[in-house]
């Protein structure tokens, strides 16, 4: 019912923001008595605020058509590869871009898409051949695609490391992985490198991610810890209604997930459509895009496995199997000291409201078996949870450290 119910409201208020869209339209262009005393800018402000705020949202495309290298520009292709039921690698390929180090990027399984990580990938791609983690939302994927858990991430991770193969020097692709997925690409890294695998990549990058979510716990952690287990199993799993392609399917719905995080920063996010509206009524349409475009992405959100969500929620915030050295993997312990040859770099924002400090920066103490010379830590002041991947300040202070750490190591 939760589901149907959530459809149902979600149908109206689409309807509801297509009228207001549509009202908007029509004050802004023709003569009316609101005009007067500047009641029409107003009004059509406030509507179109509304009709933004109700409107449904889809999968959005990365869009990503070019890339500007030394002045030149080059058009950029996307590349669907290996497909696997709940997911792809995407590419983004250019003339030249097959000569330069290959970057797997992980994008969260955590109720976005991976066009979340646009800006990661528009800055990377000017240095480096880079794929990423294209996840599919889970209640578009039918029953007979199986089921997917942490551990399916980490199988996943590892496929696509063999799908790349190796490079002129014989060893595996570097990864990059930010916030949730640090945790499944640690554990792979480990996996890959126990069994000495030839293919295990050459460093890992993990950004705001909660390898050990003990240090400084943040809301979201407050949040999986002051509950117990039984009480997510029974008040945030939905089973997908019979009218979309994963009919049956028992999901951690995407809405409960986006509902939480604006609860969180609800002040800002209040301040932010007034900022919207302020500018629509001065007609500032520049200023106001903006504020759309991030809405857009941010609103645009997907269901996860109820497997994976439970499983992540156990393993990671409440009982944090992997810093103690007890995650397991197919029967098997994880044992971060496996690793021995593969750069980590930590990468922090010291505003991150999401991975406080210190959680992502332990995924280099428990690397006990890894020398020194591979392990490098990174603070970025002034910086929050979204800024750390998205933002100039991501495009000019900390791609640059993810890039002579990728080139130190290549």
């Amino acid at each position: 019912m939760l589901y149907t119910g959530y459809d149902l409201q979600r149908s109206w208020l689409a309807g509801a923001g297509w009228v207001a869209q549509k009202q908007a339209e029509w004050i802004s262009a023709l003569p009316s008595p609101f005009k007067y005393g500047g009641v029409a800018p107003i009004t059509a402000s406030a509507l179109e605020v509304f009709a933004h705020s109700v409107q449904p949202r889809g999968k959005p495309a990365f869009g990503l058509r070019e890339v500007v290298i030394d002045g030149k520009n080059f058009a950029v292709q996307e590349e669907n590869l290996a497909r696997k039921p709940f997911g792809q690698l995407k590419r983004f390929v250019y003339e030249g871009s097959s000569a330069k180090p290959r970057l797997l990027i992980c994008a969260p399984m955590s109720g976005h898409f991976a066009t979340l990580l646009r800006g990661t990938v528009e800055r990377m791609m000017v240095t480096h051949d880079v794929y990423i983690t294209d996840w599919k939302d889970a209640r578009d994927v039918p029953l007979t695609g199986g089921g997917f858990d942490l551990e399916t991430y980490i199988d996943y991770l590892i496929e696509w490391l063999e799908f790349l193969g190796p490079d002129a020097g014989g060893r595996g692709a570097h990864m990059l992985a930010v916030c949730q997925p640090s945790v499944p690409a640690y554990a792979a890294t480990a996996v890959m490198a126990a069994k000495d695998h030839p293919l295990r990549p050459r460093t890992l990058t993990m950004m705001g991610g909660p390898i050990d979510t003990r240090e400084a716990p943040t809301a979201v952690n407050n949040h999986a810890t002051q509950r117990p287990h039984e009480w997510f199993v029974q008040n945030v799993i939905a089973t997908v209604p019979p009218y979309y392609k994963g009919a049956g399917r028992r999901v951690y719905p995407g809405f409960l997930q986006l509902s939480g995080f604006m609860s969180m920063n609800l002040g800002n996010h209040m301040m932010s459509h007034w900022s919207m509206f302020s500018d629509l009524v001065k007609g500032d349409g520049e200023s106001a895009d903006r504020h759309k475009e991030f809405y857009d992405e941010y609103r645009a959100v997907c269901d996860m496995t109820a497997e994976f969500y439970l499983q992540t929620v156990d393993t990671v915030f409440q009982r944090h199997l992997l810093p103690k050295g007890e995650f397991n993997y197919r029967g098997k312990l994880v044992d971060p000291a496996a690793i021995t040859d593969i750069g980590l770099l930590a990468i922090e924002g010291e505003r991150d409201d999401i991975s406080g400090l210190g959680q992502t920066q332990a995924a280099l103490n428990i690397a006990t078996g890894l020398p020194a010379a591979f392990k490098k830590y990174h603070m970025a002041p002034e910086v929050g949870h979204y800024g750390i991947f998205n933002g100039s300040k991501w495009r000019e202070k900390i791609a640059p450290v993810v890039e002579e750490w990728i080139s130190s190591h290549n």
